[in-house]
């Protein structure tokens, strides 16, 4: 027998936010052992997408009206680890020291395997939840690209000894951020007319 939808969903977000979390506190650790701006970056989205899914979660239920309403703050909640991330980069743009590099490209090697894995969960229960499971399922995708990209500065830091790279790709995962951040914020404002009409 196949389980019902909203069941369905609220075991793939609730699994989803437990790896997020749990990925956020080895990623956040290595990121200030080595002075990282994009793992920093990258943790902070981490506990974004854990406290995104577990909202996901408590939503399931609720009219639509209030899940439109849930889906517009989410957009703002989207837009938090960007602000952490101008702020860490601007404190390595005056001292853009690299990190290490191979801790580097080993953790954003882990982050990537983690995302991956909720992307693909999600990926399959994308239909359901309107704007709350699109916010969930965009942050997961988009920390796959940053995650790829992380390893690539990690290679890129290792032959240029350079912090250039690592400030390049915090900025990067800060502009993703910003662009999911507007899809689910009008994927919601349409469930809100939706929700009204």
């Amino acid at each position: 027998m196949t389980p019902e939808p909203d069941a369905r969903l609220r075991r793939v977000v609730i699994t989803v936010a437990v790896l997020n979390l749990g990925y956020f506190g080895v990623e956040f650790g290595v990121a200030l052992a080595i002075g990282s701006v994009s793992l920093f970056a990258d943790s902070v989205d981490f506990l974004e997408d854990a406290a995104v899914n577990l909202l996901i979660a408590l939503a399931l239920g609720w009219s639509l009206a209030a899940r439109a309403r849930l889906g517009m703050a989410l957009a703002g909640v989207l837009l938090i680890p960007g602000i952490a991330t101008l702020i860490t980069a601007w404190e390595k743009f005056m001292a853009p020291l690299p990190p290490a590099p191979i801790a580097l490209s080993v953790t954003g090697l882990g982050a990537f395997v983690v995302n991956f894995s909720c992307a693909f969960m999600l990926a399959r229960v994308r239909t359901h939840g309107g704007s709350l499971t699109r916010a969930a399922f965009l942050s997961a995708r988009n920390d796959v690209l940053a995650n790829i990209a992380i390893v690539v500065a990690g290679i890129v830091t290792a032959y240029t000894r350079s912090g250039w790279p690592d400030l390049a790709v915090g900025l990067g995962i800060a502009a993703l951020n910003a662009g999911a951040a507007r899809e689910v914020w009008s994927a919601a404002r349409e469930e809100h007319v939706d929700a009204h009409a």
